[in-house]
């Protein structure tokens, strides 16, 4: 079901750790508002397929090795937020990550008279999270999700959905590379915090909970920033 609250088209970013949910609750968002996620990567591999102006740069860039530019991502941006979909409004995932990028994100919606609506901090607990992550695993034949604490499959080693007996673990998920993973994340974003804190716009919300009521939050949210 559609929540049809915006009157503007909306901008959103999503702040959390790896395994705080950001996949999720933007799918989620995506679903109750008509919001496009906008992935960094995804824009620039759609550029680059697509062959625009902005696409073509990011392309020699990186077939030289280089990293793209901020001012090349802008403008790739610049170019996604204006097709038709976008028309409700956005959630960002992985831009800005440093305040300098903020910065030129106010200014590139500066141009159309926008802002953004809420930087939404999904707050964890680290210690929780190292054993949410290094507990997981999946199917390797259909993908289906297990944890060696909260989702086992009713016969061990056995996937419930497909019935598959090879189960995978990524390599980084483990306690050691995950605890640095939150450290990196926490060191990077406490800035963009501080920054979006400073504006106004920061909200944090409980995202150790049950999802549906972590959902309602982030409805809450942003019928409270776009209406």
């Amino acid at each position: 079901m559609t929540t049809d609250v915006m009157t503007r088209p909306a901008v959103l970013i999503l702040l959390g750790p790896p395994g705080a949910g950001k996949g999720t609750q933007a799918r989620v968002l995506e679903e109750n508002f008509g919001l496009v996620q906008l992935s960094t990567g995804d824009l620039l591999r759609a550029a680059v397929a697509a062959g625009t102006e902005a696409g073509k740069a990011a392309k020699a860039v990186m077939e030289a090795g280089g990293l793209v530019s901020d001012e090349i991502v802008i403008n790739i941006l610049r170019d996604r937020l204006a097709e038709p979909d976008c028309a409700k409004g956005v959630i960002l995932d992985g831009f800005p990550r440093t305040t300098v990028q903020a910065e030129a994100l106010d200014g590139l919606l500066a141009e159309n008279g926008q802002k953004i609506n809420a930087a939404i901090s999904l707050e964890v607990d680290d210690a929780a999270m190292v054993t949410r992550i290094s507990g997981r695993y999946t199917c390797a034949g259909c993908g289906e999700g297990y944890h060696d604490s909260f989702k086992q499959p009713a016969v061990d080693g056995k996937c419930d959905k497909c019935g598959g007996e090879k189960m995978t673990r990524r390599a980084d998920d483990n306690a050691e590379t995950v605890a640095s993973r939150l450290e990196a994340y926490h060191e990077q974003t406490a800035p963009l915090i501080a920054y979006y804190d400073g504006k106004g716009a920061l909200k944090k919300i409980d995202a150790m909970g049950d999802i549906a009521a972590i959902s309602g939050g982030l409805a809450k949210i942003v019928t409270d920033v776009t209406s």
